[in-house]
């Protein structure tokens, strides 16, 4: 079946489902797991007055993400996240930590910033009043499957017009070039960093 004709039959099959009953997002145990697992993180993280213990929860928490990546069916970000988040720069956090002088602290929490904290909770209240739009998981009926004009012609012509199997990749290195050569330019900038902090002219 050529490109065409597959975008044609999945944007039909799509146009069928769209008309049935939306399905709902609901959180399932796994789900829910894995948002209080980040979030707890994300709060230890923030409060630790411990550098070293805030890396490593650091690195748990990049773990989380990854999870979380994966469980909504998003695999290349989530093994960006675990590669570069919880492998490239946890090592890079733990190699300056032992290059600089690291503080012993009594404390082993910040004290909670009040009106930051009432400001991050408005945000989640409006946030969590639009988890009723949200599709499930694999939903036949979101946006990224619902919508012909974009998202199947990219099933459809990404071959074509580059020449690569993975439509994903395409769509990465072709249609998102300049975007993907910022994020080129980003771990370019890192991996300099990295050499100014080990005192190496290249990785060897």
């Amino acid at each position: 079946m050529t490109g065409a004709a597959l975008a044609t039959t999945v944007a039909a099959q799509t146009t069928a489902v769209s008309q049935a009953t939306p399905v709902v997002a609901q959180v399932t145990a796994v789900e829910a797991s894995l948002l209080a697992f980040v979030v707890l993180t994300a709060l230890a993280t923030a409060l630790a007055r411990d550098v070293l213990a805030a890396i490593i929860v650091f690195g748990a928490y990049s773990l989380g993400m990854a999870a979380l990546y994966a469980f909504y069916r998003a695999p290349d970000v989530a093994l960006t996240e675990a590669a570069i988040s919880a492998g490239v720069t946890t090592v890079l956090l733990l190699l300056t930590l032992a290059k600089t002088t690291r503080i012993d602290h009594d404390v082993a929490f910040e004290s909670v910033n009040v009106p930051a904290a009432g400001a991050v909770g408005i945000l989640l209240v409006g946030l969590l009043f639009t988890m009723g739009d949200v599709p499930a998981v694999g939903s036949p009926v979101a946006p990224v499957w619902s919508n012909p004009d974009v998202t199947q012609w990219y099933l459809g012509e990404s071959y074509a017009q580059t020449g690569v199997d993975n439509t994903v990749m395409a769509v990465l290195a072709a249609f998102r070039g300049f975007d993907t050569f910022g994020e080129a330019v980003v771990v370019f900038a890192a991996g300099v960093a990295a050499l100014i902090v080990l005192h190496r002219e290249v990785f060897a």
